[in-house]
């Protein structure tokens, strides 16, 4: 019994749709890891961009590297979309906000004020340090990767990134131990 020839088209397409998965979906997770905190954003974004290559149709008349770099494209404009929604609307985790109410309640406000100085500190510190530092430590502590995925993300040796964390933490080491002058300038 022969199928009509719609349902012929449909799981070709379908095929083709999984097989531009196979090929590309790991190189543009990678790239989006790169530019996103979290693996699950990453994921989440991973998922947008193919569901985005799956409504255009002309898609599979390209060869594989204009493919790639179709897809990397809509990666690109999806994180762009993300930072600008995120500096219009930042977000609070709740965890943040439950920390500060149980703080309140439980402090007074001298060491409510305190922890919150401590904090700013610590975040002006973070500011301080290159982007490859910052990344390295939210990708550590962050998102709990571990060294192997992270040389991996980063096309980086997993003993040089080690040695990079380390070197990271004894300068922020430093500069959170610096006095804080008015106006937030450390001394």
């Amino acid at each position: 019994m022969q199928q009509p020839s719609g349902t012929e088209e449909t799981m070709g397409e379908i095929a083709d749709d999984a097989t531009l998965y196979d090929r590309h979906g790991q190189a543009i997770f990678a790239y989006v890891r790169l530019h996103t905190s979290s693996r699950e954003d990453a994921e989440d974004l991973t998922l947008d961009v193919f569901t985005t290559a799956l409504e255009h149709d002309n898609l599979s008349e390209m060869g594989d590297g204009e493919q790639l770099a179709w897809l990397r494209r809509v990666a690109h404009n999806r994180l762009i979309d993300g930072y600008r929604r995120a500096t219009r609307s930042p977000v609070v985790a709740l965890d943040t906000v439950v920390e500060m109410l149980l703080e309140a309640d439980t402090a007074g406000p001298e060491q409510v004020a305190l922890r919150r100085e401590r904090y700013a500190q610590l975040h002006q510190a973070l500011q301080t340090l290159p982007q490859l530092q910052q990344r390295l430590l939210r990708m550590r502590y962050g998102d709990g990767l571990r060294f192997a995925e992270i040389a991996v993300l980063l096309n980086k040796r997993e003993d040089a990134l080690r040695k990079l964390l380390s070197r990271t933490l004894a300068t922020l080491r430093t500069l959170y131990s610096q006095p804080v002058q008015e106006g937030g300038k450390a001394c």
